[in-house]
């Protein structure tokens, strides 16, 4: 990059602000605007103007643009993406009915299964087949594509999922549909399964495609004029767009495959502290990133956070897997839980304190925010606890009406349970709080883990406020608070690589491994990632990976095992067996004897390498810091507001001691050290708490 053109910049849009980072020779200037749903695109220019101000630079300095979103993910939650049609092969309509041909909950009566994105209506079949080794068995009848583009017409479809049985083996007929809808219907999206998901599992590949067209026109419209507005800005820089799995990605491939984007926002929080995480030697870590619409926890080890091969959209019930629609794409795994500054509190049909997952997100916002919003929220009952300043919320931007939101609270939650306000805010808190702690829990134990005994990292605007007492309810000791941990997605995305995945399906068996079709399907793969990377990261050099997925045959699940490097040779299958075997026999303390190893699909990633950052330390010399003021919080224990001391967190320096409870506030968030914990600031200026003794202030 041009001495010129040296800035980089990083754009996240949450549900209620856009998050924008700036990094400029070495300068870290952030900033937090209110999220603009009616024109999001409002929002990130109104950030990129504020940050190039504060920089006090001209917008031909940024040569880089990373920008990271929800919007794809809240389109396909909330149902709003394009009308979509379904084309697969004759026999297989209802697929999507049928789904595993399972209930995720069997003891349930009244189950409920997710929303589908496409009607039944809207499903059609075309006649033509491939057997399960990508041979034709029939060939495409092109007169039973000629009837469902009638129906395409009809019907008013704006894009089209085509998913043929076995096309990941063989594209043909696939690409042949695409040919003959859009020389009858240009006008008209078009998405192949071979494109976006070439890998077995037809439910799962039907969903991944369905739901790529369902978001793609939205998409691609959204990241066009993102572009556009963004030259006319004056900034002639190259814009990168992040995916789920935590790399950066060119704005082409984005608009053809953005199902690879529903993560792409929280993803940055998971980058940031990993890197935080080996900065500070905390092997075991989770990271908690808690913003105004939701919150989101990532288990990380050994500086790595946990990655999966498959996602769900929109559980049907949150903490059970199944209840979802499937999407295959490389992401980090995350649980991901309505519990944001802005969810909405209520009293529900029981008669106890509900919070969330709706949200009073931007607009109107809080009822403190006095932009409207009349239903009390998470950031209402922290400002009537005391744990805001109203003169210095989000930057000071505006002021926050605590009389206005104490009132909601006593009568809307308060009254009900004949509570008065800071009590029913009390409830609301701690709900909130242990909510997001059994999501800790919850997700640990999927993975097979406790969450005690980690490092928690905290970020977003409201995590570090809740973290510390996250961390009591979980036995977490040790809490880390980076810098600018309000707008840390966008951190996170400064450093993130310019990577791409790519799956492949190709059955073999390790008895009959044939190398040279292994050999000819990884070239394949690697000359489409490299280029895609390299149209990024114009040269450089590359990190790879080639991994195999591989299982016992008859089995339904994979280990994911790295392929050597070099040459694909008959000695390859040998170290894939080995490496398998030694794999199965860690997790599951036993082999499988006479029975032949298969393997599924294959992947390769390429990535562009990442400077590793600078080790910080605890001074084992601290001081203690000097408080600037006094704040009024709720403390249960008391019964009653108690005063506790507050510090500018600018004013702090390496080694400055803080015990709590006390409140370190900055422009974009403020962290609660609360009683039982001490905070001190370590060599990179990262907050760091332990526990010191037993009672918390709540």
């Amino acid at each position: 990059m041009s001495e010129r053109k040296s800035g980089r910049l990083a754009v996240d849009i949450g549900g209620t602000f856009t998050d924008v980072a700036l990094d400029h020779h070495g300068q870290l200037v952030t900033t937090k605007t209110l999220t603009t749903p009616a024109r999001p695109i409002n929002g990130v220019l109104n950030g990129i103007r504020a940050v190039i101000d504060m920089a006090e630079i001209s917008p031909d300095r940024i040569g880089t643009i990373i920008h990271g979103t929800t919007l794809a993910s809240n389109a396909l939650i909330e149902r709003k993406g394009a009308k979509t049609g379904f084309i697969t092969t004759e026999g297989f309509r209802d697929i999507l009915e049928i789904a595993y041909e399972r209930r995720y909950d069997q003891y349930d009566l009244m189950i409920d299964k997710p929303e589908m994105l496409v009607r039944r209506d809207h499903c059609w079949t075309v006649t033509e087949r491939m057997d399960a080794d990508g041979n034709v068995v029939t060939l495409l009848l092109e007169d039973t594509v000629h009837a469902v583009v009638k129906e395409i017409q009809t019907h008013g479809i704006e894009s089209v999922a085509v998913c043929l049985l076995h096309s990941y083996l063989n594209a043909t007929h696939e690409r042949r549909v695409r040919e003959l809808l859009q020389e009858a219907c240009p006008e008209v999206s078009v998405t192949l399964s071979s494109d976006v998901c070439p890998e077995v599992r037809e439910y799962d590949r039907a969903c991944t495609t369905i739901g790529n067209a369902f978001i793609k026109p939205l998409m691609a419209s959204y990241l066009s004029e993102l572009s556009g507005a963004i030259e006319s800005e004056g900034l002639d820089a190259s814009l990168f767009i992040m995916t789920s799995g935590g790399g950066m990605t060119t704005l082409k491939t984005a608009i053809q495959a953005p199902i690879r984007m529903v993560e792409s926002g929280p993803s940055g929080g998971a980058i940031l502290a990993c890197q935080v995480a080996e900065q500070c030697g905390a092997k075991k870590v989770v990271a908690f990133d808690m913003g105004g619409t939701t919150a989101k926890l990532c288990l990380i080890e050994e500086y790595k956070p946990h990655r999966s091969r498959q996602f769900e959209i929109a559980r049907a019930a949150r903490f059970i897997k199944g209840s979802g629609l499937p999407v295959r794409i490389p992401v980090i795994e995350m649980i991901e839980i309505g519990a944001g500054g802005g969810s909405i509190a209520r009293i529900d049909s029981l008669g106890r304190i509900a919070v969330g997952p709706d949200s009073a997100s931007s607009d109107p916002g809080p009822v403190c925010y006095a932009k409207g919003g009349d239903k009390p929220t998470v950031t209402d009952s922290d400002l009537v606890l005391g744990y805001l300043d109203p003169d210095h919320f989000a930057e000071g931007r505006f002021r926050l009406d605590r009389d206005s939101a104490q009132a909601a609270v006593a009568e809307q939650i308060g009254a009900p349970l004949g509570f008065d306000a800071t009590v029913a805010a009390y409830g609301i808190s701690q709900l909130v709080d242990e909510s997001m702690a059994n999501a800790a829990r919850v997700h640990a134990a999927e993975w097979g883990q406790e969450v005690a005994g980690s490092t928690l990292i905290a970020t977003g605007g409201n995590g570090p406020l809740h973290a510390s007492r996250i961390a009591d309810k979980t036995d977490i000791d040790r809490i880390i608070i980076p810098r600018a941990p309000g707008v840390g997605s966008a951190i996170g995305f400064l450093s993130a690589p310019v990577s791409y995945e790519i799956i492949r399906s190709l059955y073999c068996r390790l008895s009959q491994f044939d190398a040279k079709a292994v050999s000819n399907l990884f070239t394949e793969m690697e000359n489409e990632a490299r280029g895609i990377v390299h149209a990024g990261a114009q040269g450089g050099e590359l990190s790879e990976k080639r991994v195999a997925f591989m299982r016992y045959d008859g089995q339904g699940h994979e280990l994911e095992v790295c392929v050597p490097e070099g040459p694909v040779t008959s000695e390859t299958g040998d170290i894939l067996r080995r490496n398998f075997e030694a794999m199965y026999l860690e997790m599951f303390g036993r082999l499988v004897p006479g029975v032949d190893i298969e393997i599924i699909n294959w992947a390769f990633v390429a990535a562009t390498k990442t400077t590793p950052p600078e080790k910080a330390e605890v001074p084992k010399d601290t001081r203690h810091a000097l408080p600037t003021g006094i704040a009024r919080v709720y403390s249960r224990p008391n019964e009653k507001m108690i005063d506790i001391s507050t510090f500018n967190r600018a004013d702090l320096s390496t080694g400055d001691r803080v015990l709590g409870p006390a409140l370190v506030a900055e422009s974009q968030t403020t962290t609660l050290v609360d009683r039982g914990f001490q905070a001190v600031i370590d060599t990179a200026g990262n907050i760091v708490m332990t526990r010191t003794g037993l009672g918390v202030l709540q």
